[in-house]
């Protein structure tokens, strides 16, 4: 059975597995216990992470991912990346040999019901031996409900721009900065009005809506290792209780106590 603690120095698998493109298509295995923290690598498969109870926030040179209880990252092959834990994480993950049709990108998914199964099926099986027609069958089913999954919009895009870069990086580490776009601009070196131009052509998204988003998985992160509400909207630079929790609920469509609640169900 590939069951294992996850714990700041493992990794989920060991790297030569990971690496290796002969053998089974798809590698299944469960993570629990202690968070992770895990530094940036890289390998030959693709990885599926996802999580049962906690968030991971994985991190890669695109933009960072925010992976609540219910959805999963998707990092494809040798895609460089790091991830941490936020709060006692629970979940599984699945390394996939390159060209089986899934997204070129990083991207975050929900993950159906049919999918969380089958990967918990092969998470049982031993990694050596011939598989049976059924083990074959259950590992196409892995990669079709893969291909398939609802995305979710849990991503913040990094630009690839220096400047814009250290600008991006200093908001999503401190989202309670409270200075606004002129002087954050101003800080990094770079004018306003080229900052609003390009910021929204590296990264899809006009600051003022990026900066939201960095609050929001923040936020999330936060409420994931159970800090009270009222500690996060401080934290986020909010002095106002309520202009938090409106944020957060135009952005998610409920309210951070609902959000909590629905996580730890």
């Amino acid at each position: 059975m590939c069951r294992m603690c996850a714990t700041s120095e493992s990794p989920l698998l060991p790297v030569n597995a990971a690496n290796r493109l002969d053998g089974p298509p798809v590698i299944a295995v469960l993570a629990q216990g202690a968070p992770r923290d895990t530094a940036m690598h890289r390998h030959a498969r693709g990885q599926v992470l996802a999580s049962m109870n906690g968030l991971l926030v994985v991190e890669t040179e695109a933009g960072r991912l925010s992976v609540p209880p219910g959805c999963a990252a998707w990092l494809p092959p040798k895609c460089r990346h790091g991830m941490r834990a936020h709060g006692p994480f629970h979940g599984w993950s699945a390394y996939i040999v390159p060209g089986a049709g899934l997204p070129g990108e990083a991207c975050v998914m929900q993950v159906p019901e049919l999918l969380r199964a089958a990967a918990l099926r092969a998470a049982s099986w031993q990694l050596d031996g011939a598989w049976t027609a059924a083990q074959q069958h259950i590992a196409a089913v892995i990669i079709d409900e893969l291909s398939n999954a609802p995305s979710q919009a849990w991503t913040l895009p990094l630009p690839h721009e220096r400047r814009m870069l250290k600008l991006a990086r200093h908001v999503a580490d401190h989202p309670g900065d409270v200075r606004r776009m002129p002087e954050l601009a101003a800080w990094a070196g770079i004018a306003p009005r080229t900052l609003t131009r390009r910021f929204a052509a590296e990264t899809g998204m006009a600051f003022a809506a990026w900066r939201r988003r960095a609050c929001v998985l923040r936020a999330m992160a936060l409420l994931a290792e159970e800090l009270p509400v009222t500690a996060i909207a401080l934290e986020l630079g909010y002095d106002s209780l309520s202009a938090f929790i409106a944020m957060f609920r135009r952005e998610t469509g409920v309210t951070p106590s609902q959000y909590a609640m629905a996580r730890q169900r």
